[in-house]
């Protein structure tokens, strides 16, 4: 199942019919639909994608020569055996001649582990014949620290020589809950909070089944998918995964500020924050600073909170009962400690509809563009947007059984008083139609409705 990314396909396409040879990186973190992407932009162009291996160099090198073989049904290229990189682009740049021929050399890390030079041979290839020639060379990897570092940095040999780049992100709320055809609405809303935008992910959840066997079936047992996916994907990111662990288990036991963290972990505040600030590059944690805040620049009343709801999920209610789900007590967790916190994961995946649309498309409704938007800690009031003219718009939620709008009144009365403007209400609700299932209000002055 392919889902969204129409942007990231019109972007490809746009480079792929340049006319000019394009070097382009695409990075994300495993299970974001990377591969994916790359193979339904490949589709019906001439085009060679090699998936590499970890394995010496030489077989990924004759790897490589199999998949130039297949992609551009060449025989001469069967008895080839490429002495390193830079002959075997040089032979694909040959065999481009005034064509475009799209390249991809997908998990580009896994090369560099066993051709620690391989970004030098590339430098020289693009220097001397790849920027001359119709090449779409594509580079791609799940090692976000490494593709930042070693591949896009100033201090890589390749710094300078990309014509494009894009980090792929995990899909936009509107878009992960599409994966749910036969869900009602409220349950493809918990899915999105159980597995976030991850494509790879929401793909596992089964829809001929309930919310409930999906979990305990992908998981809450050592069989399943997701069993220990986070723990695959920190190993893969982090060389001690250890400390890691429990900074973003302190945070979703709770734990906001640096020194409540660092005092949960066991370390001191300069180490937690060394540890948090590689969280945030790899953005599995985030810190939120209120949007209200005079100076945030300088502000001290920053909150760390995970940033990813599958990980957050993880730490949350996987971790601490791993050993009942070991012993096979999988539905126990679900009806002990996961069942009671669903509406708390609902009212949390809500706030990140709102805050999509209110980035996305609210300036639409609003006549302005929103420059910036965060969280808001109110009952009504959960999310606010900042217009280019600094007007402020309020995204608003209804608690479900709420007939007193005295908070409200009382949170649009702080925001007036930190912005000194009225904030513009919107009112979102979230639907039981599958076809619009986030429904977004112009509140008049007098009311919500």
């Amino acid at each position: 199942m392919f889902i969204g990314r129409d942007r990231e396909l019109a972007v490809l396409d746009e480079l792929h019919d340049s006319g000019r040879p394009e070097l382009f990186v695409l990075y994300g973190r495993r299970r974001v639909g990377k591969t994916e992407l790359l193979q339904r932009f490949c589709a019906g162009k001439r085009a060679v994608y090699y998936l590499a291996a970890q394995v010496r160099d030489r077989d990924n090198l004759r790897g490589f020569r199999d998949a130039l073989r297949d992609g551009l049904a060449d025989p001469l290229a069967e008895g080839i055996e490429f002495p390193d990189w830079t002959t075997a682009l040089g032979f694909a740049a040959e065999r481009a001649g005034d064509e475009r021929l799209v390249v991809v050399l997908d998990e580009f890390p896994y090369l560099c582990e066993s051709s620690k030079g391989l970004p030098s041979q590339l430098q020289r290839f693009w220097d001397t014949r790849g920027k001359r020639s119709g090449l779409m060379l594509i580079l791609c990897g799940s090692q976000v620290s490494f593709m930042e570092q070693e591949v896009l940095a100033e201090r890589s040999p390749l710094f300078g020589r990309r014509t494009g780049q894009r980090r792929l992100e995990p899909l936009e709320p509107l878009d992960a809950i599409a994966f749910f055809d036969r869900f009602s609405v409220k349950e493809r809303v918990l899915a999105y909070a159980v597995l976030g935008g991850m494509p790879a992910y929401l793909g596992r959840f089964d829809d001929r089944r309930s919310f409930k066997e999906n979990v305990m079936r992908e998981m809450l047992r050592p069989e399943g998918y997701l069993f220990d996916e986070v723990q695959f994907l920190l190993k893969s990111e982090l060389s001690n995964p250890a400390t890691y662990n429990s900074i973003l288990a302190a945070v979703a036991r709770g734990s906001e500020r640096v020194g409540d963290i660092a005092s949960s972990v066991g370390v001191d505040s300069t180490t937690a924050n060394k540890y948090l600030h590689v969280l945030r590059e790899l953005r599995l944690v985030e810190r939120e600073i209120p949007i209200t805040d005079p100076n945030p620049l300088r502000s001290r009343r920053g909150r760390y909170r995970i940033a990813d709801r599958f990980i957050a999920f993880h730490f949350r209610h996987l971790q601490p009962n791993i050993s009942l789900v070991h012993a096979g007590r999988g539905a126990k967790v679900f009806d002990e400690f996961i069942a009671p916190d669903l509406p708390r994961l609902y009212d949390e995946a809500r706030t990140d509809f709102v805050l999509a649309h209110l980035r996305r498309e609210a300036a639409e409704i609003v006549g302005e563009e929103i420059v910036e938007s965060g969280r808001f800690p109110g009952r009504f009031v959960r999310a606010v947007g900042r217009t280019a003219d600094r007007g402020t718009v309020a995204a608003i939620v209804v608690p479900e059984g709420s007939r007193s709008t005295a908070s409200l009144e009382r949170e649009l009365a702080e925001l007036e008083a930190a912005f000194g403007t009225p904030a513009t209400k919107l009112v979102y609700t979230i639907t039981a139609d599958a076809e619009r299932p986030l429904a977004v209000e112009l509140a008049q002055d007098e009311g919500l409705g």
